[in-house]
This record gives C-alpha cells, sequence and structure tokens, in this order.
C-alpha cells in the first residue's frame, strides 16, 4: 500500500506487499523488494537497491551522495539485503569512484536511531550499531559485530566478526574476531566471551580462543607471536579466524591491550 500523499517516481521499482507511508519520496532508480516497510518521512533516492522484508522508519536518508568532497556524480550504488531495520534518522550513502562505487548492508542488521554509515562501507550480517553510531567509509564491519552507542569509527577501519565495541569509543584501530574494544582511543580490553556464549560456542573452542588471544598479545610483537602458536590451536576454526583478520591487511594497525603498546 502506498499512501496518497507519497511521491514515488513512475521509473522506481516497488515489489508486491510493499508499504510506503505518508510523506516519503522514492526516486527513479530505487528498487523495493517484498513486504518491506517504509515509514512515514522517508527519503529513499539513488541507485539504491533494497531486499526484502526491510523496515526503514521516519526521517532516514537512504543513498543520497556520499558526504566526500572527491565525489564528483559519478555512478555509484547502494546494495542493501534482507530482514534489516533502520530506525529514525538513519543515514546511509552509496560508494565512491575510489572505493569500488558501491556501499552494501547484509541481512539481519539492526541500525538504532541516528546511525550514519558512509560512503563504500561494507557491513555484513546480524550486526548492531546502537543510536548515534557513526561509521566512516570505506569501513568492513564483519557479522555479528555490536556496536556501543556514539561510537566514531574511523574510515577504513575493519571491527571483526563478533567483536563488541564499548559505547562512546573512538575506533582507530582494527578490533580483531571476537574482541571487546573500547577506550577514549580503543584498546583491547579481552574477548567479547558473552558474545561468544551466546552464540553457543563450546568451552573447549572458548579455551582456545583464549589461549591464542594471551599468546598472540603477550607483548606488542603480535604478529611474530602468532608463529609461535601450536598448531592444535593455531588450526582451530575461530582462531584461524583472529590469525587471518590479523594477516589480511598488514598495513592497518590492530588494537591491541593498553599495557603492551
Amino acid at each position: 500500500m502506498i499512501h496518497k500523499t507519497a511521491i514515488v517516481d513512475k521509473n522506481a521499482k516497488i515489489s508486491k506487499n510493499v508499504q510506503i507511508g505518508p510523506y516519503s519520496i522514492i526516486g527513479p532508480e530505487v528498487e523495493i523488494g517484498t513486504n518491506s516497510v517504509i515509514h512515514s518521512h522517508v527519503n529513499i533516492v539513488g541507485n539504491t537497491k533494497i531486499g526484502k522484508n526491510n523496515q526503514i522508519y521516519p526521517f532516514s536518508s537512504i543513498g543520497t551522495p556520499p558526504q566526500d568532497l572527491k565525489y564528483k556524480g559519478e555512478k555509484n550504488s547502494l546494495v542493501i539485503g534482507n530482514n534489516n531495520k533502520f530506525r529514525e534518522y538513519v543515514n546511509i550513502n552509496p560508494g565512491t569512484e575510489q572505493g569500488g562505487g558501491v556501499t552494501r548492508i547484509g541481512d539481519n542488521n539492526l541500525f538504532m536511531v541516528y546511525c550514519h554509515v558512509a560512503h563504500d562501507c561494507l557491513i555484513s550480517n546480524e550486526i548492531v550499531l546502537a543510536n548515534n553510531v557513526q561509521v566512516g567509509g570505506h569501513v568492513i564491519i564483519q557479522n555479528n559485530a555490536i556496536v556501543g552507542g556514539s561510537c566514531a569509527i574511523h574510515q577504513f577501519s575493519r571491527i571483526g566478526e563478533s567483536a563488541m565495541i564499548g559505547g562512546m569509543t573512538g575506533v582507530l584501530s582494527d578490533v580483531i574476531p571476537f574482541g571487546l574494544s573500547m577506550g577514549n582511543r580503543n584498546n583491547l580490553m579481552g574477548l567479547n566471551l558473552i558474545g561468544l556464549r551466546r552464540s553457543k560456542v563450546s568451552n573447549d573452542n572458548i579455551k582456545k580462543i583464549q589461549l591464542a588471544y594471551e599468546m598472540i598479545f603477550k607483548n606488542s610483537s603480535f604478529r611474530e607471536n602468532i608463529e609461535q602458536i601450536n598448531n592444535d590451536i593455531k588450526n582451530n576454526k575461530f582462531v584461524k579466524k583472529i590469525i587471518n583478520f590479523i594477516n589480511s591487511d598488514k598495513k592497518r594497525p590492530i588494537s591491541l591491550p593498553l599495557n603492551k603498546k
């Protein structure tokens, strides 16, 4: 159902059972999947593809041009998956030429009030961004991560799978999978043990992750320390994710425990 006061361009592709509320604006290149609900006063423009069962709440702005002075109007896009919730005043920008031209949002994510996701980000699945999280350009957030309220994530940062970022943290360095990071400028505070247990990771696996964590971050030479981990621990599937994350981008700073810097 499309409310009579909504402005929907005739070229927009609106699937079955989509609800569009009062005073919302849908641009000509927008596609919206089945069973999605666009509440009142929502603005969706640009080359924006939205999947199924999404909910976009009032005063959200989706697909407006990147807030990047290098952007000169080149073709870009925003691709959003399924079952996401974008609460009030959320802002999502599409990509730029420098970042491949695409911002991607996965499935089953919750973006709370006033969240901003900048150009060229890759936001995976089952992620929670709490109120007022500000995500800079080119940021990667992996599955099941939780970012606390009023966090600011610096451009090009990476947040690993099932990591947790404490509220009001400034994220300048990458956070390993399963890591717990917080502080005015983020430090690694340990592992997200609560998240691991909620995900039903076995105690045996948690012990191996803890051993790996202690060995990797026993001092500031964390990359060299990886080589000293025995194969029984190193080959654990969860530990592999941590090691692969660290080794996959050796130019990026990694969040370290405060006393190991």
